[in-house]
């Protein structure tokens, strides 16, 4: 029996969803105001149990049209068997959001199976502005893992996916940086090691008027990740705030 024909649904009490009730599907855990971000998944890796992450903006201003602040965040995991999360976890001022606004927030439930037993789930965020002369847009990923009764960040703020250009009508750059995350057969301090695949890619824009030519680069980097104990150590050209 899945979990679906036992569960089908969960319930928000407390902005948190509480799991154990007959309803269509899970519930996203409830915002306040105007501003903020709630998801919530199956997480296949651990029949029986969902995920859930709610983002709430906290404090800054909301001049010009948008926020421009922190936004927190917290997570949890619900069991089928349990009415309250079996595993919370909460940080203040997690997220920024000035001219690079945040405008999405994902759970990534890929298989990050970090050692036999153990397996990682994901959060993503999507930043952006809205210049059209300058735009800009990145994806940040975090894992965590679940210990007892609190979820613990295992690897926080990886880019990958990275985007922006300057334009002056045809002359103007832009680029692209995109990765993703394989499980290595290597480990270091019991953790399997972290293969980060980057596909970097730009355009170089030369011209006026009718005459613009354009010059297209791209190449592909590996980075290897290991984790120190306590996090993955990840670089700063790869590491967003």
């Amino acid at each position: 029996m899945t979990m679906k024909s036992v569960l089908r649904g969960c319930v928000a009490v407390g902005g948190f969803l509480l799991a154990g009730q007959v309803l269509a599907d899970c519930v996203k855990p409830a915002v306040t105001g105007e501003y903020g971000f709630s998801v919530c998944k199956e997480w296949p890796a651990y029949p029986g149990l969902t995920l859930t992450a709610r983002s709430q903006y906290e404090q800054g201003s909301t001049q010009g049209g948008g926020p421009q602040g922190t936004y927190d965040l917290d997570l949890a995991v619900l069991s089928v068997d349990q009415a309250s999360p079996v595993a919370t976890y909460h940080k203040a001022g997690a997220f920024a959001s000035d001219a690079i606004e945040l405008d999405e927030l994902t759970l990534d439930t890929a298989r990050y199976a970090l050692t036999p037993e153990l397996r990682a789930f994901g959060v993503r965020t999507h930043s952006r502005n809205f210049s059209s002369a300058n735009p800009y847009a990145q994806t940040l990923l975090s894992l965590y893992v679940r210990e007892g009764n609190r979820l613990r960040p295992v690897l926080e703020n990886l880019y990958v996916d990275v985007s922006g250009a300057e334009w002056d009508g045809c002359a103007g750059d832009s680029f692209q940086n995109s990765r993703t995350v394989e499980i290595a057969k290597t480990r270091s301090h019991g953790y399997a090691d972290l293969i980060v695949k980057t596909v970097a890619s730009g355009t170089t824009a030369v011209g006026k008027g009718e005459t613009c030519d354009e010059k297209f680069s791209s190449h592909t980097v590996l980075t290897t990740l290991r984790y120190d104990g306590k996090s993955y150590v990840v670089p700063a050209a790869l590491k967003g705030m």
